[in-house]
């Protein structure tokens, strides 16, 4: 997808007005389920559905684990889009590719990002199975991950030049807000949940022995995805909040090698806890009675 901001406006529209003529709601809230997180799916009481083929100008989902499919529906009775797999950078797809839907979902006016992801603990003190709220990022991902443009040309206001993407003040993508709920639901429902830093490197491959020790003084968990999504959703002014779902932890003394299959089947068993927290961080969210005060946009 090599295309000129125009050519994506128009893209993004037609892709959103096609999911406009199948379901007619506005959705409040739009989820990326992560690998092995598609039993979250299970529980969304579906009004209407596509399959990424189906939809224009949407990538195709390759990796295991990733069903490939748009949900349009509703959970704890709010309507919600889901994406029942996402797209990475290793499947060949460009960082356009990956965060068109973060696009799509901007245009079809959602309020908040919910992501979730598979990763491998870095910190010691993690187990198989825990939950962490992701609360910031670092990005190895290669060049043009530093940017969700991905190399997009740029045309400053009052001009029909196209420039380079200028850099901005670094700040976390995360919602304040919206981590201080989940934490505070997280207490009341006694679901384990600590904030961490993820990693996000370009794979596909699980990290060496001398890049886990490296890693380990940059972040908590290391995974392949998300980091897009986030800086998209950044530039789009949507909120966001991240849960990435502990798979294997890296123990110095363990020579087993990672495989897909045992990360999927970790995940799966630490789905519950992601749904719970979920479905009341949906209701907790368009109550009008909030667990945490929000705070004004001047604050």
């Amino acid at each position: 997808m090599n295309r000129s901001a125009d050519q994506l406006a128009a893209a993004v529209a037609e892709t959103a007005a096609l999911i406009r003529a199948g379901w007619a709601e506005r959705p409040r809230a739009a989820i990326i389920l992560g690998t092995g997180l598609g039993s979250l799916a299970e529980h969304i009481a579906i009004e209407a559905e596509w399959n990424y083929r189906d939809l224009p100008h949407f990538a195709r989902s390759t990796a295991d684990g990733h069903r490939g499919r748009l949900l349009a529906g509703r959970l704890a009775d709010v309507p919600i889009l889901a994406m029942d797999g996402r797209f990475h950078a290793y499947e060949g797809y460009s960082f356009l590719q990956i965060t068109f839907p973060i696009r799509v979902f901007a245009e079809l006016g959602v309020s908040f990002l919910i992501l979730s992801n598979a990763s491998g603990g870095l910190n010691p003190s993690l187990r198989s199975g825990d939950m962490l709220l992701i609360d910031d990022q670092i990005n190895l991902m290669g060049a043009g991950g530093w940017s969700a443009i991905g190399g997009l040309p740029v045309r400053p206001e009052g001009t029909g030049k196209s420039a380079h993407p200028t850099a901005t003040v670094s700040r976390s993508f995360y919602d304040p807000w919206l981590m201080s709920l989940a934490e505070r639901i997280a207490s009341d429902q006694d679901i384990p949940l600590r904030r961490g830093i993820y990693i996000a490197m370009l794979g596909p491959n699980y990290e060496t022995r001398a890049e886990y020790h490296w890693l380990r003084t940059l972040g908590d968990v290391v995974g392949m995805s998300t980091v897009p999504e986030v800086l998209a959703a950044g530039e789009l002014g949507l909120p966001v909040i991240a849960f990435s779902m502990v798979t294997n932890v890296f123990r110095s003394d363990d020579v087993q090698q990672t495989t897909s299959g045992e990360v999927i089947h970790a995940a799966l068993n630490a789905e519950p806890n992601l749904r719970q927290l979920v479905t009341r961080l949906l209701m907790e969210w368009t109550s009008n009675s909030p667990l945490v005060p929000r705070p004004s946009p001047h604050s």
